[in-house]
């Protein structure tokens, strides 16, 4: 103890700020084993092994860039696994300390890496996840609020996982910054005025900032940069990884362009994760590009598919003017996209689906009033701003599927016609019959859509119904906007649910194929702000708040009736559970997290081995994801590149006989604006796969 106690006086005077622990001299350590192709060792500084700290080897000699990160265990020892024959730099990055040198290494190797601590508290601090910097960000007073509906949650349900931080990570050093050509500017304010005027999606950003939430955010945006700039820090210190956070391993790859961003990513079926093992993985490339990336993990190449669209008149996003000058590309229009692929899922067969556009937005005829469409007779509609398509890998075949209904996120149904349910419909929740498509092209007669209708009236069928403006009539249904978000085939009945965003407090909804009704639930105070969202393989529902919860929905505790004039949304608050996110809250409003998860996937298979029906939230302020483990989170994060964002992941098995090694998560990068990560202008959006091991030294 007396050993203890001297090291962690004398010899580690930052020890106390960073929460590190002095160990004892490792010569009494067992050196941790590996084989030809792994690379292992210690780290350790002038104080002993570190604990809990990122060992990062990266090689530029592959067909992209490869990075393999891992975490030492108690003891300082790492093992990095199968890592493909090449010259790489190892180095090392924590909390508590400045980044080591870059130590030359071939598989095989074994390293003394050293390492020292941070300089100062502002240097450490270059290393704290994007959330602890956007947790200085002051809020708005209850007086400038008064004229938002809504008040601050609605501002919070904007700011964190709508507006702002739906698009980009808030904290990083990126946007924590000002660029030079803005800073120079007669006011902050006047900068970010000008920076939300950037680019292309100048006009979203405006339109946000400045109308919807009054300018509000200028203020406090340009107060947080102005604090940044004279040398205030984050008023917490995250804690280093421990626990099972200690066994990952990820592998980092690049993928596409510059100027593109991976709005999410597919190498199976979601239902059979054995699918496709060891395959190529698919980017879908919203808005950016229609070159949809693909990488080859085992060789460590890229490619690419150029998408098409069926009619030359479709339009492109190359069409939306560049608002205001960017900082980084100036008057360029970088986005050229017709397609605007959102999201890709592979099916039993390997068949790659596609949310994309394939033509204009008028509606043909089978899908509007006066067609014998048997959902058209129902709910006619008459314009749609995204299709479906699928391409084959095998014969390099794309196939158009003309909806009568937008689409946004697509998930598969256990079922007999693989039915293909998509979110993103408006009005009504619309599906593709694969099975029958595949077999005949017809688009018409594969797809079928409907609106959300409440039972309101209680005879357990659909009926004439009131539209959603009017009151509840006891003798009548009542229609619902459904506007699913995020779309959820239950497997355990077959039912089909959504989330409903871009709202306050946001909703999930419930339809059955099998009654055409519908049901909906508010989420209750504290939460709001609803966005991504899953399903497990029992029927629970779990979805991202812009509160800083992960919210829990199960329907089973409902104690209510489902159905009825008072089964509008309210009537089942005891269904609802909330988790607590990870991260520091705002310094204004203590006890709510600032992490702003942009998306929910529930592990239904087991797929990265922390068990099934895991829950595993996007840490978008974080580099990396939270899963939910016997109700606490761990947090798997991704150092190096620091600006790591995401939307979208899944899980695959490459070998059901294959241990950890042939399992994992693949996630894609999701900021709008990879120029932001660190390495700045040239980054390309990332591929990440995450493993879990038994231990920290398993090989």
């Amino acid at each position: 103890m007396g050993l203890f106690r001297l090291c962690f006086l004398t010899l580690c005077p930052l020890a106390s700020i960073f929460l590190i622990s002095c160990t004892p001299d490792r010569s009494s350590q067992t050196e941790p084993t590996f084989d030809s192709n792994d690379i292992g060792g210690v780290v350790s500084s002038l104080t002993g092994p570190e604990a809990g700290v990122w060992v990062i080897a990266e090689t530029a000699d592959l067909g992209t860039r490869f990075a393999k990160i891992v975490v030492t265990d108690a003891e300082g020892q790492f093992v990095m696994p199968d890592l493909p024959e090449a010259n790489y730099q190892v180095w090392v990055r924590g909390y508590g300390l400045d980044d080591s040198a870059k130590t030359p290494a071939r598989p095989g190797a074994r390293l003394e890496l050293t390492v020292a601590p941070a300089a100062s508290l502002a240097s450490a601090a270059e290393v704290y996840p994007a959330a602890y910097w956007y947790s200085m960000m002051k809020l708005p007073t209850e007086a400038e609020l008064e004229s938002i509906p809504g008040g601050l949650n609605q501002y919070l349900t904007w700011m964190k996982n709508m507006g702002c931080v739906g698009c980009h990570q808030m904290g990083q050093k990126s946007t924590r910054t000002l660029p030079s050509s803005l800073a120079a500017l007669e006011s902050s304010e006047e900068a970010w005025q000008q920076r939300i005027r950037s680019g292309q999606a100048g006009n979203n950003m405006v339109r946000l900032a400045a109308g919807l939430l009054q300018g509000l955010p200028i203020k406090y945006l340009a107060d947080w940069t102005d604090r940044v700039e004279a040398g205030e820090l984050p008023h917490e210190i995250p804690a280093r990884p421990s626990g099972l956070e200690r066994n990952v391993v990820a592998t980092v790859r690049d993928w596409s362009t510059a100027a593109a961003y991976m709005h999410d990513l597919s190498g199976t079926d979601r239902r059979k994760p054995t699918v496709n093992g060891n395959g190529l993985i698919y980017g879908a490339p919203e808005l950016s590009t229609d070159d949809m990336p693909i990488l080859d993990p085992v060789a460590n190449t890229t490619s690419h598919f150029t998408v098409p669209v069926r009619d030359a008149d479709t339009p492109t996003t190359n069409s939306q003017p560049v608002v205001g000058p960017s900082p980084y590309w100036g008057d360029e229009a970088i986005w050229d996209s017709k397609a605007n692929i959102h999201n890709p899922m592979l099916d039993q067969d390997g068949r790659v689906w596609l949310t994309a556009r394939i033509r204009g937005p008028e509606n043909p005829d089978y899908c509007r009033e006066g067609s014998e469409h048997p959902s058209a007779k129902r709910f006619p509609t008459t314009r749609t701003g995204r299709h479906v398509a699928v391409f084959d890998p095998a014969t390099g075949e794309y196939q158009f599927v003309d909806t009568c209904f937008s689409t946004h996120h697509l998930q598969f149904a256990e079922d007999e016609d693989n039915t293909l349910w998509t979110s993103g419909g408006g009005q009504v929740v619309g599906w593709v019959n694969t099975r029958r498509f595949l077999a005949t092209g017809d688009s018409a007669a594969s797809q079928g859509w409907a609106p959300l209708i409440l039972d309101t009236n209680g005879n357990g069928r659909q009926d004439e119904w009131v539209e959603p403006n009017e009151a509840v009539n006891p003798e009548l249904d009542k229609r619902v906007p459904a506007r699913f978000y995020a779309v959820m085939p239950n497997p355990a009945d077959g039912s089909v649910w959504g989330s409903n965003a871009f709202r306050y407090p946001g909703s999930i909804v419930r339809y059955d194929p099998a009654t055409n009704l519908g049901e909906i639930y508010h989420v209750p105070l504290p939460g709001f702000g609803v966005r991504g969202a899953d399903i497990d393989r029992e029927g629970v529902i779990w979805v991202s708040l812009g509160s800083g919860h992960l919210g829990q929905f199960d329907r089973r505790k409902c104690t209510g009736p489902l159905n009825g004039t008072a089964a509008t949304g309210d009537h089942c608050p005891e269904g609802w559970t909330f988790h607590d996110l990870p991260g520091p809250a705002f310094i204004d409003l203590p006890g709510f997290s600032v992490e702003s998860s942009y998306y929910t996937w529930v592990d239904q298979h087991n797929t990265l081995g922390l068990g099934a029906n895991v829950p595993i939230v996007t840490g978008n302020l974080f580099d990396g994801v939270h899963a939910l483990v016997d109700g606490g989170f761990i947090t798997l994060r991704i150092p190096y590149p620091m600006g790591f964002y995401t939307k979208g992941f899944e899980g695959r098995i490459d070998d059901v006989d294959g241990g950890w090694k042939a399992r994992g998560i693949w996630v894609s990068s999701g900021d709008r604006t990879p120029w932001l990560m660190e390495g700045g202008k040239g980054s390309k959006p990332l591929v990440v796969n995450f493993q879990m091991r038994p231990d920290p030294l398993a090989h």
